[in-house]
């Protein structure tokens, strides 16, 4: 049977049947978009981001390297998935409508597209999603006219940065199973175990407790490798006297709430525990701003005060805090908003953000402790456990 057929047999038995949320949660969410397009003077939202359609209709795939889009409209949601992608369209999303194409042919998406925004004087563009292929939008923009195209991507960053209770009870279960992959990890780190090793336990557990496929995996080095942004695992034997760290984000209905810890391979030293330290007055300087009346930059300014006597010793990415929310590979960063100078949105309750606070010394190594926060009335409140205490081991 080819995926026209497919689909309609499945949704005989399984439609909907693997619905992240109520429906209500979803029509609550598409209500205010939609509430927020006729502000903007929008008609309709061509969604291709799988974060954005999965906030809008639970649609969940791992498979997010081809062509999808929503065509979310003030009436209707319309999704366009491959033929491949139809089993997942069926059983996990709410749409008013499902448009397949052949999955060796994405030139076959350009006519339905065009006859769903015919009709549409405003459409509006994430332009800056790096899912938003040239080859198609270039072609719509030729067909339908390039002035009837706007930039509305700003529109799901303002709805989803803010979290509402069924999200947070995801970010809370997602904490959960992170700490219990971070603690198995932690406890096995010894003199000649490779960094492989630590971060397969990790993933033993974070997949034991429940996570499904992770935007990222386990992110583990060790001594020197540490000072090095974004390295990862390669097979690396840990050494008496070596810092270990890692960071994990489990994924639960795709959200994620990462952490961060270091362990020390027998007894850390004073400069390790130094700079230790300033990661934990950074992080308390943190959650007391992250509150309703402070602004992302001010965090951020009273955050820098803290590090100035360090700004010559450590690398530091500048980032003090990025939104965390529902997401697929490759990231688990939401996009939404991060805590950094000049970034003037001001803080609202139940916005959630991890704090990558990794200060490097080139060369040397690195410490790096996180949580992931919420925010309240009464400042941050941390939605995973770390203790911030420098981990000793082997």
């Amino acid at each position: 049977m080819d995926h026209k057929a497919y689909r309609f047999e499945l949704s005989a038995t399984l439609k909907a049947s693997e619905l992240a949320f109520p429906e209500s949660e979803f029509s609550d969410r598409c209500q205010r978009t939609r509430q927020a397009m006729v502000k903007e003077g929008l008609d309709v939202l061509l969604i291709t981001d799988p974060s954005d359609i999965y906030y809008l209709t639970g649609y969940n795939t791992f498979e997010v390297s081809v062509h999808t889009c929503l065509v979310f409209s003030t009436k209707e949601a319309i999704l366009q998935v491959p033929s491949i992608e139809t089993g997942p369209a069926v059983v996990t999303a709410v749409a008013d409508d499902i448009l397949g194409y052949r999955w060796e042919s994405i030139a076959e998406v350009i006519v339905p597209l065009c006859e769903l925004l015919a009709g549409f004087e405003a459409i509006g563009l994430d332009t800056w999603s790096p899912t938003l292929r040239h080859g198609v939008i270039s072609q719509l923009q030729d067909r339908l006219g390039a002035h009837r195209f706007r930039d509305g991507g700003a529109i799901l960053d303002r709805l989803r940065i803010v979290k509402t209770e069924a999200e947070l009870k995801c970010l809370e279960a997602s904490a959960r199973i992170t700490s219990a992959g971070m603690q198995a990890a932690l406890r096995i780190i010894r003199p000649g175990l490779s960094d492989n090793d630590v971060a397969a336990e990790g993933a033993r557990a974070l997949l034991a407790e429940g996570s499904e496929f992770m935007s990222l995996q386990p992110i583990v080095t060790s001594g020197k490798r540490i000072s090095v942004i974004h390295t990862n695992h390669r097979r690396n034997i840990i050494a008496p006297g070596d810092p270990v760290f890692l960071e994990f984000g489990s994924a639960y209905l795709r959200y994620t709430a990462p952490m961060m810890c270091t362990a020390v391979v027998g007894q850390a030293t004073a400069r390790m525990q130094q700079i230790r330290d300033v990661c934990l007055a950074l992080y308390e300087t943190l959650i007391t701003n992250m509150r309703p009346g402070k602004t992302f930059h001010d965090a951020a300014i009273a955050a820098e005060q803290v590090l100035a006597p360090w700004h010559e010793t450590v690398f530091f990415s500048g980032v003090f805090g990025y939104a965390v929310g529902a997401q697929f590979p490759p990231s688990w960063v939401e996009g939404t908003g991060y805590i950094a100078r000049n970034q003037h949105e001001p803080f609202q309750s139940n916005m959630v953000f991890h704090l990558p606070l990794c200060l490097r010394l080139p060369g040397l190594w690195g410490i790096g402790i996180s949580d992931t926060v919420q925010v309240t009335e009464q400042g941050g409140r941390a939605l995973t456990n770390n203790d911030w205490q420098l981990q000793t081991s082997g």
